[in-house]
């Protein structure tokens, strides 16, 4: 047997830990001595102790661990029940980075305001293109719901282009639309669970009618009229994206989930020199290696004067 502050150094907990377990019945000592009181352990409970720790790090409470643990739940159980609270607590980082993210791109906003130069900004006419794309919807316009609904969208199209075979011609572009009023509707953009209008967002890649043609896709009409998106069979849609006769350009540098610095800057710049949107902003990737501090993005707001 161990005394509790040798059992304490096995398991890799404090004493005044054990005593506490002790005292809620989660771990009892093996032997009390009637005497001194002294608890002694045996080595079979660090079993137990580990699956304490283990549930406890968890974010299980120890009301919930002793119920666990009283269920005498096997070890392939009780690794399922680990494993899908260690999904759960991945997610929540992954949604408090993601909030943490935006948290610095409104300071960021703050603390470039009125720091853009004219020169940043560029008016121009863009071409049209044809583009390989895959489309979803999200609950809003802001970086925390457009990144969940694009990055997977992008994923996917680049897989599909290489089974079809389709070399990409030019880099990705984005592009965003309200989503469709139903039959009988309000005439107000439809709206996410939240209030905020939700979006279609449409993820894609520049390609040439050759390449389509050789992967044989099979288009339908749609393709012939701009705008209008048409099913290839090869899983992604096709889609002749009009030009914008008149936008204003600028370039953004690292992820997007920071980008909101920069449209706002744009914004205040079409305000200061007698423009007004004319639409959402497309988004022409120009550069996007592994590490997205290195990403060069061209925002490509329509305009018209105001």
């Amino acid at each position: 047997m161990f005394t509790i502050g040798d059992f304490a150094q096995y398991g890799r907990v404090s004493a005044r830990m054990l005593r506490h377990y002790d005292a809620i019945g989660l771990l009892r000592p093996a032997r009390t001595d009637p005497v001194s009181g002294y608890r002694f352990y045996e080595a079979a409970q660090l079993a137990r102790l580990n699956r304490i720790i283990a549930l406890k790090d968890l974010g299980f409470s120890l009301q919930q661990v002793g119920a666990i643990l009283a269920e005498e739940v096997s070890v392939p159980e009780l690794r399922g029940m680990l494993r899908l609270r260690q999904a759960e607590l991945e997610a929540a980082r992954t949604a408090a980075d993601a909030r943490l993210a935006q948290v610095e791109a409104r300071l960021r906003t703050i603390e470039s305001e009125g720091r853009m130069s004219a020169d940043d900004v560029v008016v121009k006419r863009t071409g049209t293109v044809l583009l390989a794309e895959l489309s979803g919807t999200a609950a809003s316009y802001g970086p925390e719901d457009i990144g969940p609904v694009i990055t997977p969208l992008y994923a996917e199209l680049c897989r599909l282009l290489e089974t079809a075979g389709v070399t990409p011609a030019g880099p990705g572009l984005a592009y965003y639309e309200d989503v469709p009023e139903p039959s009988g509707g309000s005439g107000r953009p439809a709206e996410g669970s939240d209030g905020k209008d939700a979006i279609v967002v449409h993820a894609g890649m520049v390609i040439t009618e050759e390449a389509l043609a050789k992967a044989g896709a099979t288009v339908g009409d749609a393709s012939g009229r701009p705008g209008t998106p048409a099913a290839t069979g090869l899983g992604f849609d096709v889609v002749t994206l009009p030009g914008l006769d008149g936008a204003a350009t600028v370039v953004h540098r690292g992820p997007m989930s920071r980008i909101l610095p920069t449209a706002q800057n744009l914004a205040h710049w079409i305000d200061a020199n007698g423009y007004r949107s004319a639409g959402y902003a497309r988004e022409l990737y120009l550069e996007c290696p592994p590490d997205q501090e290195k990403w060069v993005t061209e925002i490509q707001e329509p305009v018209v004067r105001a």
